[in-house]
């Protein structure tokens, strides 16, 4: 009876044991499988992050950011290169061939219209070498009250101003074109305008002069105290020394330091500043005629 009942006893062990084991190797297999399916989980995950939509909508986004980035800064360029050819035109300035403005260019390549007189000439109230009322004391309206205050500023500083010449027909000029041309020869056009190119007969220019020179019209003039004071006073009125000494081929005539034009303090200014005579302004050739 012991011995059976140890029989028993050993297979119920046994059992128990198999059991023991059977549970455990679930327990492991359950285990492994649970971690396996994390792992690849897991894995999947990423690659879907990798490859999801959201994800591609990042890189399309960058990749069209740098794409606008490019066609800006191309664009930008272009846009330069324009601007600089637009302000390349606009500094091109057309010349003023309207005989009434007060900043024609009248010269050897730019004659005024045939038969042209200016339609306001008066005459300033200002200083003349001579009693006679003739028609060289003229100028436009405005050009002469710039000239009445250019001279009463001179008065101001101690110097007296005298106008000589102004307003010139086509007929008078064309008798003194004759005069000096017989007296100068081939170089008559250096010296006096030919009829219908001379700045005289806009009634925008006068001759000055003073007593230190005997009234007379030449290059002495600037050496004067007034000549001196009107070469740097005179754009604050308006007026430029319309034929600059070292500009003698750029104007097409030679030094004269008594005639000044009236072209506005605006231009004026701009001009004295620049150091331009007006065919420099309009950027006009007169050895490309």
């Amino acid at each position: 009876m012991d011995d059976h009942g140890s029989i028993l006893r050993s297979r119920a062990e046994r059992q128990r044991q198999e059991r023991r084991k059977k549970r455990l190797s679930f327990r492991l297999t359950l285990i492994f499988t649970v971690v396996t399916g994390m792992s690849l989980l897991l894995l999947s995950g990423v690659h879907l992050a990798s490859d999801s939509p959201h994800t591609e909508g990042k890189k399309g986004r960058k990749n069209t950011a740098i794409a606008l980035t490019k066609h800006k800064t191309i664009e930008s360029d272009q846009n330069a290169t324009k601007k600089e050819s637009h302000t390349d035109e606009a500094e091109k300035i057309e010349v003023d061939t309207d005989p009434t403005s007060h900043t024609v260019l009248v010269n050897q390549t730019h004659p005024l219209p045939d038969g042209y007189v200016p339609p306001d000439l008066v005459i300033p109230d200002v200083p003349f070498p001579f009693r006679e009322n003739l028609p060289k004391k003229q100028l436009r309206r405005e050009a002469g009250e710039a000239l009445e205050q250019l001279f009463a500023e001179a008065e101001k500083q101690g110097m007296r101003l005298y106008a000589q010449s102004g307003y010139r027909s086509y007929e008078r000029q064309k008798e003194l074109y004759a005069f000096k041309g017989n007296r100068a020869g081939g170089a008559a056009n250096q010296v006096s305008a030919r009829p219908g190119t001379s700045e005289h007969q806009t009634g925008l220019a006068m001759d000055i002069t003073c007593s230190a020179v005997g009234f007379k019209l030449n290059r002495s003039f600037a050496q004067t105290r007034e000549g001196r004071w009107v070469a740097e006073h005179a754009h604050q009125h308006g007026f430029i020394i319309r034929y600059p000494e070292g500009k003698e081929e750029i104007t097409g005539y030679t030094y004269e330091p008594w005639h000044l034009r009236y072209v506005g303090k605006k231009m004026a200014t701009e001009l004295k500043r620049k150091n331009l005579t007006l065919e420099e302004y309009y950027e006009v050739d007169l050895q490309k005629k």
